[in-house]
């Protein structure tokens, strides 16, 4: 059913947003809920691994995923050219290490010393131990839009560290800071 009161509206500049538009549009999408996860990749021998939040399943069959990540970044630069990465989705204990690489100013040696990882057996990526569930995927597309390069690939393995166990919760980021879910 169709209400009569008129829906309030923040219209954006025709020509281009606004730092107010910008500002507006950053709080009302922090009103989604989002996943936290760990996209990591080797690259000319060397480890690359970023926090990210904005990532999906884009098809069961065949298996597929997407990421999205600002073009200017490191882990961008370095998982467009590599072909092939990790996703460790995080459980709600492991803020820390979201934190630790969501940091600006990270170093490139010794980026991954202080989080405990193993090696994917198809990417030799990075797969976070203690994650939720983590996939390996190769890459198929990369599109760039806006200010960032939106990742799409096919999984070419996948695992569980925790077996969904009741008590345990995903890292969530929800209006600027990490949350968890109430079992």
């Amino acid at each position: 059913m169709e209400t009569n009161d008129s829906l309030e509206s923040h219209v954006l500049s025709p020509q281009a947003p606004t730092e107010n538009d910008i500002d507006e549009y950053r709080r009302l999408s922090a009103e989604q809920a989002a996943g936290v996860g760990i996209i990591s990749t080797v690259w000319q021998g060397r480890d690359y691994a970023a926090t990210v939040s904005a990532f999906l399943s884009v098809s069961y069959d065949p298996p597929t995923l997407l990421v999205s990540l600002y073009a200017e970044s490191r882990i961008a630069q370095a998982v467009a050219n590599a072909g092939r990465w990790a996703l460790t989705l995080l459980a709600a204990d492991q803020q820390r290490q979201a934190n630790w690489l969501a940091s600006p100013g990270t170093p490139l040696e010794g980026l991954l010393s202080q989080i405990p990882f193993r090696r994917g057996p198809a990417t030799a990526s990075a797969v976070v131990d203690g994650g939720l569930a983590y996939f390996e995927v190769e890459t198929t597309n990369v599109h760039e839009e806006a200010t960032h390069l939106i990742v799409v690939g096919k999984v070419l393995s996948m695992g569980d560290g925790a077996r969904c166990h009741p008590e345990l919760s995903p890292l969530v980021h929800y209006a600027g800071d990490y949350r968890k879910i109430r079992p």
